[in-house]
């Protein structure tokens, strides 16, 4: 399948409450023909009220949802034509994995000589060529996994829904898995939408990622400026680890304990800030300081050994704590000040962001 045999999504004002609660709240978002979307955020955020509108599984109370140019809000699910993996994988215990994966087809009336070959090329896909006979119960959790998304795609769908596909893997898998589906997406080039609560997921697959809180996105953007730039406290707290440190706006700029920072030439200043620290971000300085860089003074307080990495707590002098993460090769454990010590730390412009106090807990 090429991405020209894929279609667009354009969500308009979908809203749904279940009494009280809002699941979502009038949702707004264009998906890209070919695209590969996730949403992303903490249970109950509605991420995945929003999947299941786009199934056709939950009818929202209003809005508009078409697939390229068709109206689909009140289309029956079976009728949306869009592959579906669910959390469970939802397979058929009593069938073999060809009469699994061939299932979508003999609902189409898709003659037999046919549906075996496009379940053969289905398995050649996913990577499990010779297992049509096998049962589901002889299979791993990776291998059922890799059966429901043939099963998902063996009709060749011009959209893919996927709902937590590989929450019930172990954490190698898991991983291994994210690597399959981005390569398995690049291959067929159709539109997909993905729901997940694990940033590092979202991060891996994504050509863009939409952070939902509160039945509202908070941000859509693709992975690297999700991460390097959000656009609020929430966003940063639920994508990777930070720091926060109030700033004040100072001439056009804006200061730390009375400290002129130096921000990214993009920087557009506006209203109260908040300065977030990345750990991985922030170097231990050893010897002179840059003139390019930020500097903040503390004293260190613990050092952590991690495996891959040492995590290193420090008070700054200002009295806040903050978190640093630096290789745990010998060299750069060498150069990590003792228990008690004071220490220097170096922040770039170009990592110096400054976001705004959305007042939303993750």
């Amino acid at each position: 399948m090429s991405r020209d045999a894929s279609l667009p999504i354009s969500i308009r004002q979908v809203a749904k409450s279940y009494g009280p609660v809002t699941a979502l709240d009038h949702v707004d978002l264009d998906i890209r023909s070919g695209e590969f979307l996730t949403l992303l955020g903490p249970s109950g955020s509605g991420k995945t009220t929003l999947l299941m509108v786009l199934a056709g599984f939950t009818r929202p109370d209003q809005g508009s949802l078409r697939f390229g140019d068709h109206e689909v809000i009140r289309l029956a699910p079976h009728k949306r034509d869009v592959g579906m993996v669910f959390q469970s994988y939802a397979l058929f215990p009593h069938m073999d994995v060809a009469a699994n994966i061939g299932f979508p087809l003999r609902l189409r009336r898709v003659g037999k000589a046919e549906a075996a070959a496009r379940v053969e090329r289905a398995l050649e896909m996913v990577r499990l060529a010779g297992y049509g006979r096998r049962r589901i119960d002889e299979l791993s959790g990776g291998q059922r996994q890799r059966v429901a998304l043939a099963r998902a795609i063996v009709f060749e769908p011009r959209i893919l829904l996927m709902d937590e596909p590989l929450s019930a893997l172990d954490k190698q898998l898991r991983e291994h898995m994210q690597i399959e589906l981005r390569r398995l997406h690049e291959a067929l080039g159709m539109t997909t939408v993905y729901v997940t609560h694990d940033q590092r997921e979202a991060l891996t697959l994504s050509d863009r990622v939409a952070v939902i809180n509160h039945g509202r996105i908070m941000q859509l953007d693709a992975p690297r400026r999700l991460y390097e730039r959000p656009a609020t406290r929430f966003v940063a707290e639920f994508i990777g680890e930070s720091n926060f440190l109030p700033v004040e706006a100072s001439g056009g700029g804006y200061c730390l304990a009375g400290q002129r920072l130096k921000l990214p030439a993009d920087f557009v200043p506006g209203g109260p800030r908040l300065l977030m620290l990345r750990p991985e971000r922030l170097r231990i300085l050893d010897g002179a300081a840059p003139d390019q860089l930020n500097v903040l003074h503390g004293t260190v307080q613990d050092v952590v050994y991690q495996g891959d990495t040492v995590l290193v707590q420090v008070l700054l002098a200002a009295g806040a704590a903050v978190a640093v993460r630096a290789a745990s090769t010998s060299g750069a454990m060498a150069a990590i000040p003792q228990r008690g010590a004071p220490v220097r730390l170096g922040l770039a412009p170009d990592d110096t962001a400054l976001l705004a106090d959305d007042g939303f807990a993750p």
